[in-house]
This record gives C-alpha cells, sequence and structure tokens, in this order.
C-alpha cells in the first residue's frame, strides 16, 4: 500500500441527448479530465463533491489519486504504519462506495520535488484538463500535496484550483454551512474558472453567489469602462443560485474582505503576472486567506506566461475564446437541456406523467395550403397519441387562408379547424404564421401547448412526443425546440445536410452576436417545439417569420436560459422554399433582433422605410427590382387580452392580475 498512488476513471453518461450530428462530432474529442489527489477520507470528503460536480458540468472523466501517508523521518514507527493502514482502508472503502469502479496502480514517491514531478507526468500522461487539490490548515492538517510550491506552478499544463476550507468543515458534511459564496470578478483569464468553480460549489452546497467588482479610485482612467461586470453579464444572470452583483469603488483587498464578512467562502483568480516562488499567490491572496476564516479557493488557468507581464496587465488581459464567461454557461446548458427523442419513446410513461401532474395537452397544427402532406401528418399523429394512447387531448388545425383542399382534408379527418383570420376579429389580423400561433392560444385549451409544422414529408409521432417529454419531466423547464437533420431536396435527390441555410447564414450568426446565451441551440427556427400555457401567454408574439426567434430571445429574458430545452428529433423533411422565399425570411428575422436590441439599449435603429426590401428579379434581357413590404407586428401577451382572460377564469384558472395590463 505504501508509496502508492491509485486513480480511478469515472466515467459520465455520454452525449446521447444530443443530436447524432452533434454526437458524431463530439466522438473524436476527448473527454474532459479532472484530477484529484487525495491522502485520506477527510480530504476526500471535502473535494470530490466539487471534483464531481466540474466533472458532471463537461460530460468528462474523474481521475482520483490515492496518496499514502510520507515515511516516518526516524525509523519505523509501528503506531504510525497501523494508522496509516487504518486511514488508507478508510479511504479505500469509501472510494470503492463512491466510484465503484476499478482502478490501475502507479507508483510514486510521498511528496516534495518529486511527488510533483510524478503529478504533472500523470497530468500530461492521461491529458488532465483540471487539478482540484486541498490546501493545508487547521481545518485540514492532512492533505495529499503537503507543500503547494513549484515553479511549474506559474506557467502550469493544466487549470489548478486549490481549496483550504474554512473551520466549520467536517468530514459529515463538508459545505453544508456555506450559505453564500463572494466571487471577486477582475477581467483577467482565470475569471471565467473561478466562475466555473463557484458554479458548481454553489451546486453542492446548495449556496447563493454574490460577484464583487471592485474599482480602484487610482485606476477610473479617462476611456476605461468603469464596469467590467458588463462583460459577464449575459453569463452570470442565467446561472440559478446568482444572488446579486456588485460594482463598486475602492481599495481591493479591504472592499472583498468588508463584502466576505456574511459569506462562508471567496472564490479568487490567482495574479496574472508572478509575485512568488510558488507560482500563483500574490499579497492579495495572502491579505484573504490571513484574514478571513471561511473556505478560500483560488483558480489558474493553465499555461498563461506571467514572466513578462506587469500589474497593470490584469486588467487588460484577454482570454482565448473558450475562456468567454458565456462559453460556461452555453455548455453547461447544452450538457443539461439537450435531450433525444429516444429517452421518451415510452409513451405510457409520459401518460402517467401527465396524468400525474394532472395537465391536459393540446397540439396546434398551422397551415398554409399544405394539401400534399396535412392529412398524413393528422392520421399519423391522431392514431398513435389520441387512439391508442391518450397523450394528446385535442389536434386543432389553424389554417391562415388556405385556397386548396387543406381545411377539408382536416375536417374530414375528425379534428376541429380555425381560419385564425376568424379568431378574436375584433383586434384585426395579420398574415403570417406567428398571427396564428399568437391567435391558436384563444382556441387551443390545454396546460402544455405543442406546434408542429404541417408540410412535413417523413412525419413521426416523436414529432410531437419529443417536444412534450422535456417538459413533463422536467418541472423548471417552460419551452422546449426541437432540432433535426434537415436534407435539402434538389430535384429528385436528397442533399444531406443542405437544408436550414436561413438558421445558418442568418439566424444563428445573429443570436451568436446579440444573445450568446442561445447560441448552443442547434436549430432556434425549428417549427416543432412545446411550452406551458403560463409561460407562452406571457409573451408576446411577433406575427411572421420573426415569431421563432423572438419567442426564444422573450423566454431567455422572462425565464432565463435553464427554462429551455431542445431535443433531437432525428431527421426532417420538408419541401423547402426558394431563395426569393428565405431571402423575405431572413429580412424579417433581422427586424426582430434589430428590435430586440432597440428595446435592450434603449434606442432607435429602424426607420419606417427600412422595412420594405427590394428582391432582385430577374427576366430574359433585364433585371428589375420588386419592392416588397415586409414588417413583423408585435402582438401583445394573450394575458393581456381581456376576452381570453375572461376566458380562463370561466375555466377556473386564478391569473395574476398584475398581467393585464
Amino acid at each position: 500500500m505504501r508509496n502508492s498512488i491509485r486513480h480511478f476513471f469515472w466515467r459520465q453518461r455520454d452525449l446521447a441527448d444530443a443530436s447524432a450530428s452533434v454526437e458524431d462530432q463530439l466522438s473524436s474529442v476527448r473527454p474532459y479530465r479532472v484530477l484529484l489527489p487525495v491522502i485520506n477520507r477527510a480530504e476526500a470528503e471535502l473535494l470530490l463533491p466539487l471534483a464531481e460536480v466540474l466533472t458532471q458540468a463537461f460530460q468528462g472523466e474523474l481521475v482520483l489519486l490515492q496518496i499514502t501517508s510520507p515515511k516516518p523521518e526516524t525509523g519505523p514507527d509501528e503506531t504510525a504504519m497501523a494508522r496509516d493502514v487504518t486511514e488508507a482502508e478508510d479511504l479505500e472503502q469509501f472510494l470503492a462506495t463512491r466510484l465503484p469502479n476499478t482502478y490501475c496502480i502507479r507508483q510514486a514517491a510521498d511528496t516534495g520535488e518529486v511527488l510533483w514531478s510524478r503529478i504533472w507526468h500523470i497530468v500530461e500522461e492521461e491529458k488532465i484538463d483540471l487539478l482540484l487539490v486541498g490546501w493545508r490548515n487547521t481545518s485540514l492538517p492532512e492533505t495529499a500535496i503537503r507543500d503547494l510550491l513549484h515553479p511549474r506552478l506559474a506557467t502550469p499544463p493544466c487549470d489548478l484550483v486549490f481549496v483550504r476550507p474554512g473551520p466549520e468543515f467536517n468530514v459529515q458534511s463538508p459545505w453544508a454551512h456555506v450559505r453564500r459564496i463572494l466571487v471577486p470578478m477582475r477581467n483577467s483569464p482565470h475569471a471565467v474558472l473561478a466562475v466555473r468553480v463557484a458554479d458548481a460549489l454553489a451546486e453542492v452546497s446548495q449556496a447563493s453567489l454574490t460577484f464583487l467588482h471592485v474599482i480602484e479610485p487610482s485606476g477610473r482612467r479617462a476611456g476605461r469602462r468603469e464596469d467590467p461586470m458588463m462583460n459577464f453579464a449575459p453569463a452570470i444572470r442565467n446561472l440559478a443560485r446568482l444572488d446579486r452583483s456588485i460594482a463598486t469603488v475602492g481599495e481591493v483587498g479591504h472592499t472583498i474582505l468588508e463584502e466576505s464578512s456574511n459569506h462562508q467562502a471567496v472564490i479568487l483568480g490567482a495574479p496574472t503576472y508572478q509575485t512568488g516562488e510558488d507560482g500563483w499567490s500574490s499579497p492579495l491572496i495572502h491579505l484573504i486567506t490571513s484574514q478571513f476564516q471561511g473556505t478560500v479557493i483560488v483558480v489558474k488557468v493553465r499555461q498563461i506566461e506571467q514572466k513578462h507581464r506587469q500589474p497593470e496587465s490584469e486588467d487588460t488581459a484577454t482570454a482565448s475564446w473558450q475562456e468567454r464567461p458565456i462559453t460556461l454557461v452555453v455548455n453547461k446548458w447544452f450538457a443539461e437541456n439537450t435531450f433525444h427523442s429516444r429517452d421518451f419513446e415510452k409513451l405510457e410513461e409520459l401518460v402517467r406523467l401527465k396524468e400525474e401532474q394532472n395537465l391536459t395537452i393540446s397540439l396546434g397544427l398551422p397551415a398554409l395550403n399544405e394539401e400534399e402532406t396535412v392529412g398524413n401528418v393528422i392520421k399519423t399523429v391522431k392514431h398513435a397519441l389520441m387512439e391508442q394512447v391518450p397523450l394528446l387531448d385535442e389536434m386543432v388545425l389553424i389554417d391562415s387562408g388556405s385556397v386548396d383542399y387543406t381545411r377539408e382534408i382536416a375536417a374530414d379527418l375528425g379534428i376541429p379547424v380555425y381560419i385564425h383570420q376568424d379568431i378574436l376579429p375584433q383586434y384585426g389580423s395579420f398574415q403570417g404564421k406567428g398571427e396564428a400561433l399568437w391567435k391558436s392560444l384563444a382556441v387551443l385549451k390545454g396546460d402544455l401547448i405543442a406546434w408542429i409544422d404541417t408540410d412535413i414529408v417523413n412525419i413521426h409521432p416523436r414529432f410531437v412526443y419529443g417536444v412534450l417529454g422535456p417538459l413533463l419531466s422536467k418541472p423548471h423547464i417552460q419551452y422546449v425546440k426541437g432540432f433535426y437533420r434537415r436534407p435539402l431536396k434538389s430535384g429528385d435527390k436528397l442533399v444531406a445536410g443542405g437544408g436550414g441555410r436561413v438558421t445558418e447564414l442568418t439566424a444563428r450568426p445573429l443570436i451568436n452576436l446579440f444573445f450568446p446565451e442561445l447560441s448552443g441551440l442547434v436549430q432556434p427556427l425549428a417549427g416543432e417545439y412545446a411550452g406551458r400555457r403560463t409561460a407562452l401567454e406571457q409573451l408576446p408574439f411577433f406575427t411572421g417569420y420573426g415569431v421563432e426567434t423572438g419567442l426564444l430571445i422573450d423566454i431567455l429574458e422572462t425565464f432565463g436560459l435553464h427554462s429551455i430545452a431542445q431535443i433531437d428529433l432525428k431527421e426532417r423533411i420538408h419541401h423547402n422554399q426558394s431563395l426569393h422565399a428565405l431571402s423575405k425570411m431572413s429580412f424579417a428575422i433581422i427586424q426582430v433582433v434589430v428590435q430586440r436590441l432597440e428595446q435592450r439599449f434603449d434606442v432607435e435603429l429602424l426607420e419606417e422605410i427600412n422595412k420594405t426590401m427590394n428582391l432582385i428579379r430577374y427576366q430574359p434581357n433585364r433585371y428589375y427590382l420588386e419592392a416588397v413590404q415586409i414588417r413583423e407586428h408585435e402582438r401583445p401577451p394573450m394575458i393581456s387580452i381581456p376576452e381570453y382572460r375572461e376566458q380562463r377564469e370561466k375555466a377556473g384558472y386564478v391569473l395574476d392580475p398584475a398581467a393585464k395590463s
């Protein structure tokens, strides 16, 4: 047992919830790995929960090193040896219970330079991304790594997290005392890792988060941004346990200490320039660790070249794209809120969840001249989800003025048919899919509402039960978007992955630029989605092609990123539109994004004249312009419509009086 390091590999589930195309891309990428050295059960109890959450956030692997106690300096001590064996066996039994996987043994020395050298060897050999270590103090007198001193800590080959527990630490409940976590923020390369660790610790301890940015009076230079917290605002506002964020002017160290007085943990980034022999500490860290009695965590990202840095560079250091704060939030959301339709194939289980929660479910089918496909869509879904199992309580066609046999086909198949222009006629009517969806809220009765397009050639019940599954199984989710592979039909041939041109050339670039929290959505414009009525009725609806984009942005702003989910529906084949039609669609989507930016920043960017688009037309021997007005009107939240409120109140629902306006 002595002089050995044992390591375990703990594999989280694969990204089975992501799309097959995403799975294929990720299958060739090595998993994120966290290395955790421990010497006794106390250290394992402290660090293992944090290591597990950090590993799970990346769907990665935890590599655990079990280190034995160092040899006594003067001769064999039988009492000490017996104690060491007992502690080692206790730790091994604990780890076997928590991580019941096989392990392999590696030989290594116990302390000092040789141990560090061995650790760096393991980091490189096992491709470790993050090293999590305990920090010795009176609460944790013995740690796997005795001295956090090594020249390579100045430019480490992996990210580092040092954890010094506070005096309230105990093995039985190591994090129960942590109720509030303070995260001093600086615009440095270590900031994102600090946010990531803070979010993990908040999950482990069920604590709230406070983000603090301190601006030193001497640093208020002309032209300098006064509040670098703005850099982190899109990311931190979607952390579930964020309590508040503060920006203040003062001396950094004393301000942090003053604010930390009602917190039980402080998480700091290492300096971006070397100040001590250990390569990671600084006067600020020394001040906090010497005067703050709670838990202190210091983080440092890999390979930051520091020897040529000056102190003032700490506020100007830039991070790579992987280190952007928003990347942390999007990656976490993608891992937790991406599902696969195969997860919900057991329809009886979905019916059970529906009945347990006393929910009703409606399916709306928006349509315009879809006689070729609407019949098969209705028959397939009705047979599977109404006749074979009672998942749907109603299915309704919302027609937008078809001039073919779309409405007649639906009526012959026994489902109610509405023309959206005839719903709430006192409020007028606009052309467009968004108008049909908005008005459908007034006729659909369910607590959960799903919509699917009626032009799907390869219709399957999963297009419906897939978007309903996350809503039935995850109470915090308010809105679910479908995604799929979209072959492009060119003549008689299908071009794999050729569809979704507006998505990739317009919607996703705009979302990444202005609403990056939503950048993890595979297909933000997909026509298959579902939501809770209580959420949908609070949202405005754009009347045209911009409805999907508007709903996503407004749900993000109203309910937060964690309320949105997406689900892989495999493959969707439909009738592709012409480039002119796609150009008009893009124009409408851009209008919606600009309008939401105008509201966010209280500026006017678009004039009325800008809502007319000149399309380039061609006839033999000449080009000409066709001016087309493409205007996205915005319908108010349905809950603000008196007739709708009266209808819902008659049905026995208690509505929020504040929602009238």
